[in-house]
C-alpha cells in the first residue's frame, strides 16, 4: 500500500483528448465527492492514496490547461465513449461499479426517472430496504454537488444516449424486454425457480432427471406447507424421524452410560437433556415401557422397506402402518422422552436392534447424521430473504397451526420447512455459515464461474439446542447486526461476527485440518452449484448479453461436508464490517473484469473467479412457420352420369396440364358462364393476384356436350375428336415440362383407357381457389 500519493500515468480516453498537455490524472477513479467522503472509511478500494490522488487530479486539470478547459475534456471523452458504445447506468448503491466504469472510460447516465414500484416487498433481494434509506442519503447528497465536476458534466452530455451496461438491484426496475441485444444487463428473468426458497424446494427433487446425483446429499430436504399432499408428506417425514430419534436414544444413552442395567448417563449428543435423568433418580420421571421402542423399530423397518421396494408385493392389508390415535400416543412419549421427562428402563436390552436398524438407515438415507435427536424444523417464508419471519419449532402440531392461520390458497405457497441442521460444526462453540458467490454469463451454453474467496457470518450467541431462538441458530447479517456479542461468547471470535474463508482456512491449519477446505469443503460447494444451475436451465430466461451474480448460504456440518441452505439473488455489497469492505468490492470488481474486460481479451485477469462449469453449446432445432400446401388436381363430380366417350384422341400436349399447387385455397366465386376469352400469354414475373382466372379450352367443353348427347345414341361411337393447339398456360408453371405428368402416370396401362375423356375435367380448380365452369361453346375455335 503506497505512503502517500504518486503521479499516475494519464489514461488512454485522456491522452487521447488533452493531446499534449501535461500529464495528470483526472478524477479517472470515477468517484463523486459523497463517494469519496465513503470510500475510504468503508474501505471500498483499499488504497488510502486514491483519493487524493482523485483531488489532485481535478486541480492538475483545471489549472495545467487554460485553453483547454473542463468542459472541453468532458466533450471530448464523452464523444470517445459514445463513439465505442461506452455508456452505463446505475440504480442502487454500487460506488465500487461506478468507480471501476469510470477508470475503463466508461461514462454515466444516471436515472431521470422513477422506477415503476414493484409492490412485492417479499422478493429475493438481499438488498431491497437497505437501499431504500441509501438512496434517500444519494440522492441528498448529489443536489449538494457541484455542477462543474467533470463526471456530472459527461451525465448531462449522454442524457439523450442508449446505455450499453446497466446495473440494477432488481430486474423490474427497467423494462426487461425492451432491452436492445446490444445492451447489457445484470439479471435475468424468471429465476425464481432457484433464488426462491419455494422455487429451490421443487427444483430440487428433479435434480436426478438431469445430474447423477442425490439432492439429500448437499440439500436438507424441504417441503411446501400450502398443499395437502405436501403436509402429508411432511407429516410422514416428521413421524419417520420421531422413530429414528427414538433408535438413536436408546444408542447414544447406552454407549454413555457404561452399560449399566438401566443406566441414566448423559448422552453424547447436545440434544437430549439427560441432565434431568442423572439429577432426579428417583421416581418423578415416567418409565416408558419398552414397546415404545419395538413401534419406532417397526416404523423404521417399514421405511427402510419402501426405499428397497419391497413393500410392492405386500398385500394392502398387511402393509397399514399405524393409527392415527397409535401415532399421536409415540409422538407425545417421543416428546418426554426427548425432553428429559421420562425414560425407558429396558433400553439395554434393545441396543443391538436399534444400532443395526440405524446402520441400515445410515446407509440409504445421507441426512441421517445432521437430524439429531430434537426433530427440529425452520419454518420459512417462501419468497422472502435476510431471515425475515423465520422461526425453529419441534413440535409437528405448532408447526401446522401456523400455517393453518394464515387461511392462503395452495398456489400462494407462503410457507416452506426445511429440516434443521442439528450437528452443525462450531467454532468455538458458535454456530456459523458461509456466503458463496459465483456468477452466470451465459445459459446456452451454460457457463457458470465461481469465487475462490468467501466469508463466514457467525451468531452472537452461543450455540444450543435448549433455546429454539432465531439469534443462535440463523447466522444472517440482518439478523445478527442488531443484537449484541453474548458474554459468554468465545472472545476468540471477531466482535464484527465474520471471517474470510482464508482466516478460516488457517484456523483448520492449527487443528490440523487444513486439507478439509481443499479436499472437502470447498469441491462440495462448487458441485452443489455447478448441479443446481443444471436443474433450473430450462426454467431461465436465456437472455444473451445479460450475467449475473448470486450468493449461496453453507452451514458445514460436524464431517465438513457443506449443506446448501438459498440462493440469493442480488447477494448484498453493503460493507457493513471489514470483511465485506475488502471482499464485497474485489468481487464486483473482478465481474467486471469477466463480464467486460474478457470480451476484449480472453487472456486477461479476471481476479478470483476460475471457470466452474461451461456446457457445450445446445443447437436449437430451426424454426419454419406453417406452409401448408395441397398438391394434386381438384374436381368435382358431374351431376349425371355419363357413358365414356371412344375413340376419342388427344394429343399429347394436352395430357401435360401440370398438377394444380395450391397453397391455403380461398373461397373465391366462380366467374361467370359464357365464351371463354382468349389466354394471352402472361409475364412470369407476375404474381399469382395479379394473374386473371382461367377457363378450359373449347375442346373440352364441347366434347362433354356432345357426350350428354350421346346417352340417347344407338350408335356405338361419335368417331375422332381432333382439338387444335390450345394455348393454355398452368399458373404455376413457367415452361411446359416433358414428360407424362402425375394424372398421366395415373393412368391404367389398357389401351382402350387413353381414348376415353375423363369426366372430370371439365371442373378444374385453380389456384385462387375458383371453380371453373363449362361455358357455352362459342361460334369459333379457340386460337
Amino acid at each position: 500500500m503506497p505512503s502517500g500519493p504518486e503521479p499516475s500515468p494519464t489514461p488512454p480516453l485522456l491522452a487521447g483528448a488533452r493531446a499534449g498537455a501535461r500529464r495528470g490524472e483526472l478524477p479517472e477513479a470515477g468517484m463523486e465527492p459523497a463517494e469519496r467522503k465513503r470510500l475510504p472509511s468503508a474501505s471500498l478500494e483499499g488504497d488510502p492514496g486514491e483519493e487524493n490522488k482523485l483531488k489532485r487530479g481535478i486541480s492538475q486539470d483545471s489549472t495545467s490547461s487554460p485553453k483547454l478547459d473542463r468542459y472541453k475534456i468532458a466533450r471530448q471523452l464523452t464523444e470517445k465513449a459514445i463513439k465505442e458504445k461506452k455508456i452505463f447506468s446505475i440504480y442502487g448503491h454500487y460506488p465500487v461499479i461506478r468507480a471501476t466504469l469510470r477508470r475503463k472510460g466508461w461514462v454515466e447516465k444516471k436515472f431521470h426517472f422513477l422506477p415503476k414500484v414493484i409492490p412485492n416487498v417479499d422478493d429475493d433481494n438481499a438488498e431491497a430496504t437497505e437501499h431504500k434509506h441509501t438512496e434517500g442519503k444519494e440522492n441528498q447528497e448529489a443536489a449538494l454537488e457541484t455542477t462543474d465536476d467533470i463526471h456530472d458534466v459527461m451525465s448531462r452530455l449522454v442524457k439523450n444516449e442508449m446505455p450499453y451496461f446497466l446495473w440494477t438491484i432488481k430486474r423490474d426496475v427497467v423494462d426487461y424486454h425492451s432491452l436492445s441485444c446490444d445492451q447489457m444487463l445484470n439479471h435475468y428473468g424468471k429465476t425464481a425457480s432457484f433464488t426462491t426458497k419455494i422455487g429451490l424446494c421443487v427444483n430440487m427433487r428433479s435434480l436426478p432427471w438431469y445430474v447423477q446425483a442425490d439432492p439429500d446429499s448437499f440439500f436438507p430436504r424441504c417441503y411446501g406447507l400450502c398443499s395437502e399432499s405436501e403436509k402429508q408428506e411432511f407429516l410422514d417425514d416428521f413421524r419417520r424421524t420421531v422413530a429414528s430419534s427414538i433408535l438413536k436414544w436408546v444408542v447414544s444413552h447406552q454407549s454413555h452410560s457404561g452399560g449399566k442395567p438401566g443406566g441414566r448417563g448423559e448422552a453424547c449428543d447436545p440434544g437430549p437433556s439427560n441432565r434431568k435423568a442423572s439429577q432426579s433418580a428417583d421416581s418423578r420421571l415416567t418409565g416408558l415401557s419398552g414397546q415404545l421402542v419395538d413401534t419406532a423399530c417397526k416404523v423404521c423397518q417399514a421405511y427402510l422397506g419402501q426405499l428397497e421396494h419391497r413393500d410392492i408385493d405386500v398385500p394392502e392389508d398387511a402393509g397399514k402402518g399405524l393409527t392415527e390415535d397409535e401415532w399421536k400416543d409415540l409422538t407425545e412419549q417421543y416428546y418426554s422422552l426427548i425432553h428429559g421427562d421420562a425414560f425407558i428402563s429396558s433400553s439395554r436390552n434393545h441396543f443391538s436392534q436399534c444400532q443395526a436398524l440405524l446402520n441400515k438407515i445410515t446407509s440409504v438415507n445421507p441426512q441421517t447424521e445432521i437430524d439429531g435427536l430434537r426433530n427440529i424444523w425452520i419454518i420459512k417464508p417462501a419468497a422472502k430473504s435476510r431471515g425475515r419471519d423465520i422461526v425453529c419449532m419441534n413440535r409437528v402440531e405448532e408447526i401446522l397451526e401456523l400455517v393453518a392461520a394464515d387461511h392462503l390458497s395452495a398456489k400462494d405457497n407462503k410457507w416452506v420447512v426445511q429440516k434443521y441442521i442439528e450437528t452443525p460444526l462450531l467454532i468455538y462453540g458458535t454456530k456459523f455459515d458461509i456466503r458463496q458467490w459465483f456468477l452466470v454469463t451465459d445459459w446456452n451454453p451454460l457457463t457458470i464461474w465461481f469465487y475462490k474467496e468467501s466469508y463466514l457470518r457467525f451468531s452472537t450467541q452461543r450455540f444450543s439446542l435448549e433455546s429454539l431462538d432465531s439469534a443462535i441458530h440463523l447466522c444472517n447479517n440482518s439478523i445478527q447486526k442488531h443484537l449484541k456479542n453474548d458474554k459468554g461468547r468465545s472472545p476468540l471470535l471477531p466482535y464484527h461476527n465474520m471471517w474470510t474463508s482464508t482466516r478460516f482456512r488457517e484456523y483448520l491449519q492449527k487443528r490440523g485440518r487444513g486439507a478439509v477446505w481443499v479436499g472437502v469443503i470447498y469441491p462440495a460447494m462448487k458441485r452443489a452449484v455447478a448441479n443446481t444451475m443444471r436443474v433450473a436451465q430450462d426454467r431461465v430466461e436465456p437472455r444473451k448479453n445479460s450475467f449475473e451474480l448470486y450468493g449461496a448460504d453453507f452451514v458445514l456440518g460436524r464431517d465438513f461436508q457443506p449443506w446448501l441452505i438459498e440462493i440469493n439473488s442480488s447477494p448484498t455489497m453493503h460493507a457493513s464490517t471489514p470483511v465485506t469492505a475488502q471482499l464485497c468490492a474485489q468481487v464486483q470488481e473482478d465481474t467486471i473484469k469477466v463480464v467486460l474486460d474478457r470480451r476484449a481479451d480472453r487472456s486477461c485477469d479476471i481476479g478470483n473467479f476460475e471457470l466452474l462449469w461451461r456446457q457445450p453449446a445446445v443447437e436449437l432445432p430451426p424454426f419454419h412457420g406453417s406452409d401448408l400446401c395441397v398438391e394434386g388436381v381438384s374436381v368435382r363430380r358431374a351431376r349425371k352420369q355419363m357413358p365414356p366417350i371412344s375413340s376419342a384422341n388427344f394429343p399429347p400436349s394436352l395430357w401435360d396440364i401440370q398438377p394444380l399447387k395450391v397453397r391455403c385455397p380461398s373461397a373465391m366465386p366462380s366467374p361467370p358462364l359464357g365464351a371463354p376469352p382468349t389466354v394471352p400469354q402472361q409475364d412470369p414475373r407476375l404474381s399469382e393476384a395479379q394473374a386473371g382466372p382461367r377457363t378450359l379450352p373449347a375442346p373440352l367443353w364441347r366434347a362433354a356436350a356432345r357426350s350428354r348427347k350421346a346417352q340417347s345414341a344407338t350408335t356405338p361411337s361419335v368417331g375422332k375428336i381432333e382439338p387444335p393447339t390450345c394455348n393454355f398456360q398452368h399458373i404455376d408453371s413457367r415452361a411446359p415440362k416433358t414428360g407424362p405428368t402425375n394424372a398421366e402416370s395415373d393412368r391404367p396401362s389398357d389401351p382402350k383407357i387413353p381414348n376415353e375423356l375423363p369426366p372430370a375435367l371439365p371442373s378444374v380448380k385453380t389456384a385462387e381457389g375458383a371453380l371453373l365452369q363449362r361455358p357455352k361453346p362459342p361460334d369459333g375455335t379457340c386460337t
